[in-house]
């Protein structure tokens, strides 16, 4: 910027200064003296009017106010009678010295002195003021005759070279002081502007700041006036503008987020009607496929006849267990689903599903160890919980491989949970898909081959269970297998007094 505020107002307080002294020395230099004159008019004037009123014809008897009034003005007084003889002067009679051997000295008055009138006024009928120019000490005098009440005349002579002395020398004064001030108010507008600046600079850098997204500094201005409410407004604005930017930028990161899992979910549901189709597709062509060789006559004997029917079976079961694992997680995934929350024997529960898979177990050459404390009651879904379970020991068996063992334990995990995990031994899971094996339909082999069987949607049933119930799951890589592992809440002491009462048979 080409001048600052500071410049300009500095400039403008100086410049102002400046024009008064200025104005002061000019009304000075051509007003004063004719002040003075109009000042010297008034008090001739009106001293002419009070030996008027005090004069009886004797000057011995106002001599004193004679005297007092021509020392107090600087004036010559004069009063001649009506024939012009001389009756009292303030000038002083001349003593003339006699030469040696003619005898005494003798007093004389001098005559009026010559005069050249330069402009005349009348104030009354009695009164009449003068400008004269004494042509021999070349100096104007403001002169008044008054012709007083018993015929005499009263002349007083004002000298004007006095008034324009004073005149001169108050010009000089003013000259100086307005020097003076000028140099004085200069520094004082400098320091004023400067200080009247500094807040609006702090303001600017403020604001500048504010430009930036930087809502860190406040001003601090400590003042009552336009400026002060002005840094309050700067603040005030820099609270709002934060507190609408962070709850812009939130609400940014919740559409980024939303549009993120918008474009998840529509990659979810690509992949859901691709999986679906895939999983959907094989069973479908074999059943079409051994259908029409049945229609056909494919098969002659019994035996081939009874192979296409179990096919058919087979495939039938498998699409119709697709169907119902999509319509639990759809269930599940809806919040539509309420738990059926109970307390039960977890002990027990874990005996008869570990009895249950025994003999797959046996088929398979797996061994399965089970540790679980006695009588350890829990509260949640029991359907739901040995569904779980179910989930986990098929995918165990499935991939149970090396010394081909499966551990099903509980230990407790805190005050309020008990952990039941399902270890297989076998290959570890890339650490890729250690996340993405809750997500539906996926698999970590990618060819999805049908000799191991399952749709991926398992997991996908765990993640969804689990979360209902509000607990946490997982899985985890060991050095010799896979485990897999779930919380499920601890039944209260009470509660499970009051189950037990309540299965008691009566006495």
């Amino acid at each position: 910027m080409k001048f600052s505020i500071r410049t300009r107002l500095f400039l403008t307080l100086s410049g102002l200064l400046l024009f008064f002294v200025l104005i002061s020395l000019s009304l000075t230099r051509l007003g004063l003296e004719k002040y003075y004159m109009w000042q010297k008019e008034d008090i001739l004037i009106a001293t002419s009017t009070a030996i008027d009123d005090i004069y009886r014809g004797s000057t011995y008897d106002i001599a004193i106010e004679l005297k007092r009034a021509a020392n107090t003005l600087g004036a010559g007084i004069i009063i001649s009678d009506g024939n012009g003889q001389l009756k009292y002067t303030s000038f002083g009679p001349f003593i003339q010295q006699a030469a040696p051997g003619n005898g005494p000295a003798s007093f004389w008055f001098p005559p009026p002195p010559r005069h050249i009138t330069k402009s005349r006024k009348t104030i009354d009928s009695r009164t009449v003021l003068e400008m004269q120019s004494d042509p021999d000490i070349k100096i104007d005098f403001m002169v008044i005759d008054r012709r007083l009440n018993n015929g005499d005349t009263l002349h007083m002579r004002q000298p004007l070279a006095p008034i324009s002395e004073s005149a001169d020398v108050a010009t000089h004064f003013m000259l100086f002081t307005g020097l003076l001030s000028i140099i004085t108010g200069s520094c004082w507008a400098f320091f004023f502007a400067k200080r009247f600046t500094r807040p609006i600079q702090s303001l600017d850098r403020i604001a500048q700041n504010m430009a930036l997204l930087d809502f860190s500094q406040k001003a601090s201005i400590e003042r009552s006036d336009e400026i002060g409410a002005l840094g309050q407004s700067i603040n005030h604005l820099s609270d709002q503008l934060d507190t609408a930017i962070s709850e812009l930028n939130q609400k940014n990161r919740q559409l980024l987020a939303d549009v993120e899992q918008e474009r998840q979910l529509d990659k979810m549901r690509k992949d859901f009607i691709s999986s679906v189709s895939h999983e959907l597709k094989t069973p479908i062509s074999l059943i079409l496929g051994y259908a029409e060789g049945l229609k056909e006559n494919v098969a002659q004997d019994q035996q081939s006849k009874d192979y296409y029917c179990s096919v058919i079976m087979d495939e039938a079961r498998k699409m119709d267990r697709l169907v119902q694992d999509l319509l639990n997680l759809s269930q599940l995934e809806s919040g539509e689903f309420q738990l059926n929350r109970e307390i039960f024997n977890l002990e027990v529960m874990l005996g008869d599903l570990a009895q249950k898979y025994q003999p797959l177990l046996t088929e398979k050459g797996i061994v399965l160890g089970l540790q679980c404390s006695t009588n350890l009651f829990v509260s949640a879904d029991r359907l739901r919980i040995e569904q779980i379970l179910s989930n986990y020991l098929n995918n165990a068996i499935e991939h149970a491989a090396g010394t081909k063992a499966i551990d099903l334990s509980v230990a407790a995990e805190d005050a309020e949970h008990v952990r039941i995990s399902v270890f297989n031994s076998g290959l570890p899971i890339p650490q890729d898909s250690l996340e993405k094996i809750w997500t539906s339909f996926y698999k970590v082999d990618p060819s999805r081959t049908r000799a191991r069987g399952g749709q991926g949607l398992g997991l996908s049933i765990v993640r969804a269970i689990q979360e209902r119930h509000g607990n946490r799951y997982g899985v985890e890589n060991l050095e010799s297998g896979v485990r897999f592992w779930f919380d499920i809440d601890k039944a209260a002491p009470n509660a499970v007094a009051r189950e037990l009462t309540a299965h008691v048979p009566p006495l």
